[in-house]
Order: structure tokens, then sequence, then C-alpha cells
């Protein structure tokens, strides 16, 4: 795969022969777009980490039908990714979209990140350009198999014209059009030009998923060899001239402020250039990033601990609690809930609470930045590009258009890489530098000064009839809204569709339910979108208590999910198969116990069986997990392995040890020694089996974290008796007191 230029000293100036005014009618709008990329796409890091010079190898006008495609005379066809890689497979999967539509292989296609433009390469689902909640191919499914197939009919009327035959006549076939009776074909490549003169099809048929060749095949990841190879490039990567680097440490108490500082002992240190103070924060600038940690250890630092320096989780976690005992907005109603448990044979009621979560990704954060006087050039990964261009162009003062962001590839995001306050941290620190500089937080900086996924607060109660079946299902819980800081348009009449999914639209028939939240921000604190967000919680506490009432039930926890399903064949479908494939039922030896969780979110229906094994000392091991999943029509079953297998390790990895507490303003943990990680060792068997299905794609990244969180709980109580309403597993509760 050939990447585009990501050599910032390039220079590229469109002639008038390189732009085509090619118009699309996308929503009912009419755009324009060059021939050849803009500078700032022209500028985009290579997925591959490869670097040649576009300029050289496309000197003649492209055929552009669309903001996404782009078929040179010679040479590939270049796909402008609107989604992010992060290691989910997106820059596998939406290629195959494309190719698929377009009759190429995908050795045929290459890629390059586009530049920020929330006109041109928005979500459809979100309204903004960012890569999240799960819906990268959800969002892709339909816009860019219509790219393709559009731009197809198009190529298919030049060749048809050039022939003098009518377009039905034609088709396509490995980045050729073919005429069927005289088997004559031209490559896409040589009918660019009259391809541009060719109307845009207003409407166009795509394929029927009987003749798809390469949709839901299993394809070798396109960035995997570059990875490999070491030359893939990342945010942390990025090399302009004359970098400096820098590494900061923030007020430990959040809402503190920067008193004094004594940087003798710093500026003493060999390689150390500079030292920034911001009202929060203190930043070594230095010719390495061992220098700059070197100088920052030698500061002498006295802060302002704020307004917030006696703030505990306990005080937290009493507010949500609190919220909870009156009522709130109503996220759901059917029936009335209150009554039905108030008449109810038994009732049922819990608590539930889990904590905050920090991002943890692999890839520290960091953010290199160029100031000039007119202009500000920023390397990143992000998730949300568009966001960090205006973020950044706020700070510096400067218009929009003069902040070029060039996006890379990004080691690990599950959320974090939404957020803009690290790029605009850099900025800050930048327009202090009079090169270019890389801001790279170490990992106890990115841990305490993280924004967590919110802590949430859920008081549950049952009504069940005299045969264990449930009449009424009441939720209220308490937590942050992200949606209403990120995305305020999306916050309606007090509710967040992120923070309530899961705890809505529930699988089960329940005659009556009544859901409820109470919007609670903590003090200071930072929140965020988490991987698997509103359901890393919500399935937590519903898989949790549905299990609470098969127990009270005195019913089988499968058994009892099948009886309430007689509305949602999918969910059967999936419970029904995991069920089989783990031997659902089968002997376990002493403290070893299976657990069941049922989903459906991310628009995919998901049920997965835990198995572990708790030792006398309380210490629990996941052995195995199979999961059953109904993703709709696959686009790349590998994927969708690989996916739920990072999930899984992900949602295992927070239910046995994720938690940040807070003591005196600050964070207590700080690296991977007190914020522990799933260890390889640790890891468990993981089986995945799809179930075959024409629907519309679902969302797959996020969807096993929330999934194997209760399989895992519900397990232990399989194994020990002991029902865990709270995480990350306190292990002190299971120990075998013989």
């Amino acid at each position: 795969m050939v990447g585009p230029l990501n050599d910032s000293s390039t220079k590229y100036s469109p002639s008038r022969r390189d732009i085509l005014k090619v118009g699309l009618g996308t929503g009912g709008a009419l755009f324009f777009v060059f021939g050849l990329p803009t500078l700032a796409q022209r500028l985009q890091p290579d997925p591959g980490g490869a670097a040649e010079t576009n300029a050289a190898a496309e000197p003649e006008a492209a055929f552009v039908p669309n903001a996404f495609i782009r078929i040179p005379p010679s040479g590939p066809v270049t796909l402008t990714m609107p989604y992010v890689e992060m290691g989910q497979g997106t820059y596998t999967s939406i290629p195959m979209l494309i190719a698929e539509e377009l009759d190429l292989d995908l050795s045929q296609v290459r890629l390059e990140h586009a530049p920020p433009d929330e006109k041109l390469y928005a979500n459809p689902l979100l309204g903004v350009q960012a890569t999240g909640n799960s819906n990268a191919i959800r969002g892709a499914w339909q816009p860019l198999r219509e790219a393709g197939a559009k731009a197809r009919m198009m190529l298919i009327a030049a060749a048809a014209k050039r022939w003098g035959v009518e377009p039905s006549s034609c088709g396509t076939e490995r980045g050729e059009v073919v005429h069927s009776s005289t088997n004559r074909r031209i490559a896409y490549g040589e009918l660019v030009t009259d391809a541009a003169t060719m109307p845009v099809p207003e409407n166009v048929a795509l394929k029927d998923p009987k003749d798809f060749k390469l949709i839901g095949t299993a394809a070798k990841r396109l960035d995997l060899p570059a990875k490999v190879n070491g030359t893939a490039t990342f945010g942390i990567d990025a090399r302009p001239v004359g970098l400096k680097f820098a590494t900061l440490v923030q007020s430990p108490a959040f809402g503190g402020r920067l008193k004094k500082v004594d940087d003798t002992a710093a500026k003493a240190v060999n390689g150390v250039r500079q030292i920034v103070r911001l009202d929060d924060a203190v930043a070594v600038v230095a010719d390495h990033m061992g220098a700059a940690k070197k100088g920052l250890s030698a500061l002498a630092i006295e802060w302002d601990d704020g307004p917030h320096a006696k703030l505990d989780t306990s005080d937290i976690l009493a507010e949500l609690e609190q919220a909870t005992q009156k009522p709130a907005v109503v996220a759901q109603r059917i029936g009335d809930a209150n009554s039905a448990i108030s008449g109810a044979t038994t009732k049922v009621e819990a608590t539930y609470h889990v904590p905050f979560l920090a991002h943890a990704t692999m890839e520290p954060m960091n953010c290199t930045v160029h100031m000039r006087p007119d202009a500000c050039e920023i390397w990143v990964g992000t998730q949300a590009i568009a966001r960090v261009q205006r973020a950044a162009a706020k700070v510096a003062g400067l218009p929009v258009d003069k902040v070029i962001v060039h996006n890379h590839l990004i080691g690990g995001g599950f959320g974090r890489r939404l957020e803009s306050d690290g790029v605009e941290r850099a900025v800050q620190i930048a327009m202090q530098v009079d090169s270019p500089v890389k801001v790279v937080w170490t990992r106890e900086e990115d841990i305490q000064h993280d924004m967590y996924r919110p802590m949430f607060f859920d008081r549950l109660s049952a009504g069940l009839d005299a045969s264990g079946k449930p009449v009424a299902w009441s939720n209220r819980f308490a937590g942050s809204s992200i949606i209403a800081r990120w995305l305020p348009a999306a916050f309606n009449n007090g509710l967040d569709p992120d923070t309530t999914e899961g705890a809505i639209d529930l699988v089960y028939n329940f005659p009556n339910l009544q859901v409820e939240y109470a919007r609670v921000e903590p003090p200071a604190i930072g929140t965020a979108f988490w991987r698997s967000v509103g359901p890393s919680h919500n399935v937590f506490v519903t898989e949790s208590f549905i299990d609470e009432l098969a127990a009270a039930a005195g019913q089988d926890p499968v058994a009892y999910r099948l009886g309430l399903l007689d509305k949602s064949p999918r969910a059967r479908g999936v419970l029904a198969l995991a069920a089989e494939k783990s031997r659902w039922g089968a002997k376990l030896p002493a403290r070893a116990g299976r657990g069941v969780s049922l989903q459906n979110a991310f628009g995919s229906y998901m049920a997965l069986v835990a198995e572990i094994e708790a030792a006398k000392s309380g210490d629990v091991r996941v052995r195995r997990v199979i999961c059953a999943v109904d993703c709709g029509i696959v686009i790349n079953p590998d994927t969708i392995r690989a996916q739920m297998q990072s999930a899984v390790v992900f949602g295992i990895t927070a239910a046995l040890h994720g938690e940040i507490t807070l003591k005196s303003g600050r964070v207590e943990q700080a690296n991977f020694d007190t914020y522990q990680m799933l260890r390889i060792d640790e890891a468990p068997k993981i089986e995945v089996h799809i179930v075959p299905s024409n629907e519309a794609p679902g969302g797959m990244g996020e969807a096993g974290t929330s999934a194997i969180v209760p399989a895992v709980t519900n397990a232990i109580f399989a194994a020990t008796g002991k029902r865990l309403r709270q995480l990350p597993v306190d292990i002190s509760k299971l120990k075998d007191p013989s």
C-alpha cells in the first residue's frame, strides 16, 4: 500500500488542470472538491508509515466523484478515510466497502487520513467528525458503498460512451471496465478525464449481499506489516525539523494552581533548554525526553491545592447515592412500575456502583506543536480531528484555517483521544517555545490527570409474580453526563443517550418498566467517553440484577432469560448459541462457576458466558469466555474475532482491577503497579461464534467490554454464592473461611 506524503516541508500548489469540479449530492448538498488533495490532505501521515511524494506520482488530473475517492490516471485508487485507525481494523474494513462496490482488490486501494472538515467527513450518526461509539462501520456502511457504486457507474458510463455501446452491456472487474460481449477492457485510470464529465447518479443500486466478493471474507489487516516492521507512524513518532521535547507536571490536586517553583537545579541538567510555567502546570523543554524528565524531577514546586483539597471518593459516592433517593428524569417508562412492584408476590431490591476508570492507552498521551506568528501546526493521533483544530485555534488565538492538523495512527484511544485537552495543553506550552515541541505525558501524569469514565450509583427494584416472572422493573441511577459537555445538542430534557444506553430498551419483555437518570457532576474532575461508554456501566448493573431475579425465582439464569425473550429472536439466538457452546449446565469443580450476560448495544446482539475459578484466597481467574455475536452483516470476520478478544480482555481488566480513587483531592493511582492491567498469563481462552445475518452491520469495537463484566461477576456468584454489586471485584469478600 502506497502512502501519502508526510513530509511537512513539502509545498504543493494545484494547477488549473488539477482541479476537477465534480458535484455530488449528499443529503441534498452540492459541493466541489479538488482532483488532487489539499495541502492539509497531502500532509496526513500514511497509515502504513511509507512516505512517497504524490505530486510526482500523480501529475495529472484525477477523477474525484466524491470526497472519499480519488482515481489518478495511474496508480492505486485513493480512499480518503473519514475515520481513524486505533487498532480496531477500520483501515481494512472500510476500504473493503469501497473496493466491493468499485470492483477492486484491496491491493488496489491506498489510504490517507481525512483533513479536518465536518462538512465533508462528519460521521452521519454523530453529526461531527469523530471516530467512536463503535459506529465507524455503522456510519460508513451506506454512504461509502454508495460512493463506490456511484464512481463505478460514472466510469462505466465513460467507457460505454467511448466504445459507443450501452452502459448496461458493460461491467467491471479488478479496476477495469469490461464490455461483456467483446471482452474489451479499459483501466479506470484511463477513463478519469471522461468520467469527470459524467453526471453523478442520483440513485444507484448497491450489490446484493449474495454477490459480495470481499465483504464477509477474512482479509488481512492492511496496517499490520508496517506495525510489525516498525515503519508505522503514530503521533508520538512525529519528528519535524528542530524538534524539542517536553514533559510536564500538573497540579496534583484537582482545581489546584502553581504557587511557586525553583528551577535552578532543573536548568543545570544537561540538555534542558527551557522551563515553561502555566497557571496549573510546569513543563520542562529539552533536547530529548530523558533530559526533560530529569529536569522535571529536579524542580522544587509549591502548589496551591485549591478548593477541592479535601475531596475523597467517598464524598462523590455519597452525593450519587443521595441523588438516587429522589425522583429523577425519566428515560423510559412502560406501564406503572411502582404500582406493579407494590402488588408483586416477591420484591427484589439492590444497589450497585461502579468507579471512575482511566483509559491507560499504551501510546502515552502526546502532541507535537509548532507555533509560528501567524500559524499553528500540530502532529497528533486524535479521534476527533476537527474538534482538535477548533480547540487549538481558540487557545492560540488564530483563525481555524491557520491551524494545520496532521493526524496519525493511534496507539490506543478508547475514547481518551476524543478529547482535546492534551492538544490545548501542548499549544499553551508551544506558545512559549521558539521551535517545534513534542509534549509527552508520563504514565503517572496520564493516569492522574486523565478524563475518567464516570462513577455511577444505581438503585434497582423489581417485582415477581408467583411463578418468579418479573412483573415490573425499576432502575434509578446517577452519574456524570459526557454528552452534555461534548455534544450539547444531543443532551435533551436532562437525558444523555450515551449514559442511558444499556439501561433502556432492554431485550427482556417487562410489562412495567421505569428507568430514571440523575445528572451529577463530580467537582473539578473531568469525565470522558471510555470503551463501551454507557453500556460499560449499565450492562453490568442490568445483567447482574436479572441474575438476582433468576436466583430469587429459584431458576437457572439462562432458562430465566430465555423465558423473557419472546419479542427478541436475535437475543434468543445468541443466548442459545452461547449456552450450547459453553456446555452450560455441565458440572464444574468446587469454587468454579459459569456466568452469563446478554445485551443489545451498539446495534449488535451478544451473549457471553464466562467460566471462572475462585481460589480459597479469593483471587479470581477467568479461564474461558464463550462469545456468541449477531452483529448483522459481517465485513471481516477476523476483525470481529479480534475485536471481541480485545474487548473481553479490556473488560476483565476493569472487572478485576480497574478503579480510580481520590484522597485529599488527588488520584491515588499512578502507574501500572497501582492501576493494574490484565497480564498476558492471565488472559482466558476466548471463543467467538458469529451468527450469520443479513441485518445492517452493528458496532463491535466496544460491545464485548460491557458484556464480559457481568458474565464474570455472575460466574463468581455461581462459584462462591457471593453477589458482588460494586466493582472492581473485592477478593476479601470471596475468601474461603475453611
